[in-house]
């Protein structure tokens, strides 16, 4: 089974999210993008299979997106991958491919759609949230 989350170990969401993936019995591919961002061709990717645009995968708070004026409708879609690989710190996190698809977990608790397991059991976020269980997934054949 392949997993993969771009990780920022220093964000509680993206710190949760892998404990989730973790507890469901898989061992992700960890790739902490502020050190290795991905490539335009990922980035493109990565939003395509999650059916999001640049605008929906910004991050505001803690980067330069005010400083930039990014809230304003003058930067197109390639301005604004440009500007996610240039400054790896908007690109919201994490973000979790798996078989069953790729979604941006805001909350950490989205991961658990597409986690092949998703039945964790109890769960408690860093703040002391408590995420309710959920079944497995039905198996389809």
């Amino acid at each position: 089974m392949s997993i993969v989350i771009y990780h920022n170990p220093d964000c509680g969401t993206s710190r949760n999210t892998l404990a989730m993936i973790r507890q469901s019995g898989e061992e992700p591919e960890i790739i902490e993008y502020l050190k290795t961002p991905p490539t335009r061709e990922r980035l493109v990717a990565l939003m395509a299979a999650m059916t999001i645009g640049p605008r929906d995968l910004l991050r505001e708070r803690g980067t330069p997106y005010a400083e930039l004026g990014l809230g304003e409708e003058r930067w197109t879609d390639d301005d604004l991958i440009d500007l996610m690989l240039a400054h790896p710190i908007l690109i919201n996190r994490p973000i979790v491919v798996t078989p069953r698809g790729a979604r941006l977990c805001r909350p950490s608790e989205t991961v658990l759609d597409i986690l092949p397991n998703p039945d964790i059991g109890p769960f408690v976020k860093e703040d002391g949230e408590i995420v309710p269980p959920r079944p497995a997934a039905p198996h389809v054949a």
